[in-house]
């Protein structure tokens, strides 16, 4: 599946209906496509140019700016330890290398079974808790070499699924603004422009001066 599914595209429009101008819109899109699949798939990026009014090249132009976002298939469970100044001097390099050791596999590689993927980080801003890793963006501080092997276990065998869910879901409860709060963009392609946000844009602060 690369393009919206039936039910995330209700979804996709919904968060469309937010943003007074739809291409604001693309960030959020590229969030769903990427909690739909796993990564964010050509086809899913052609899918947002489409509704946001946009071209691909666009959406690849913010796409590939993050690095979040995942061009390219991970595995379920995405480690990413940190070897930056702080934790390097509390043992992240150990960190990592171990971490290579009990997967079986080098920093920026996928287990065979696609459960794990593992990767080399630069800060991830929890300095005073090194060394610390993150999976699938959830941490773990000051974490021994005995922890990670016990975390990878309990990945393994599916004791933290409520903890830590799949690559790609930010949260669990989504976020809905009610009809009469939303930014008045539920239809892209027809949607008139707010007065307010005509009036601030650059030609007509060009115009008015």
């Amino acid at each position: 599946m690369s393009r919206f599914s039936p039910d995330n595209l209700r979804t996709a429009l919904e968060i469309l209906s937010r943003y007074p101008r739809a291409k604001s819109a693309t960030i959020p899109l590229l969030h769903l496509a990427q909690e739909q699949d796993g990564w964010v798939t050509d086809d899913a990026m052609a899918h947002i140019a489409e509704l946001t009014g946009t071209t691909p090249a666009q959406v690849l132009g913010t796409c590939s700016f993050y690095e979040m976002f995942k061009r390219e298939p991970v595995g379920t469970y995405l480690v990413n330890v940190c070897t930056n100044i702080s934790c390097q001097i509390m043992g992240g390099e150990e960190l990592l290398h171990h971490a290579e050791q009990t997967l079986g596999i080098k920093a920026g590689s996928t287990t065979p079974d696609g459960t794990f993927t593992l990767e080399d980080v630069e800060c991830i801003a929890a300095c005073t808790e090194a060394p610390c890793l993150q999976v699938n963006y959830r941490y773990r501080h000051k974490i021994t070499l005995a922890e990670f092997d016990a975390l990878v276990d309990d990945l393994r065998a599916g004791k933290l699924t409520d903890e830590i869910p799949a690559h790609g879901t930010l949260a669990r409860i989504r976020q809905h603004i009610p009809a009469d709060r939303a930014a008045g963009n539920a239809d892209p392609a027809g949607a008139p422009e707010p007065v307010w946000l005509a009036a601030t844009a650059p030609d007509a602060e060009g115009a008015s001066s």
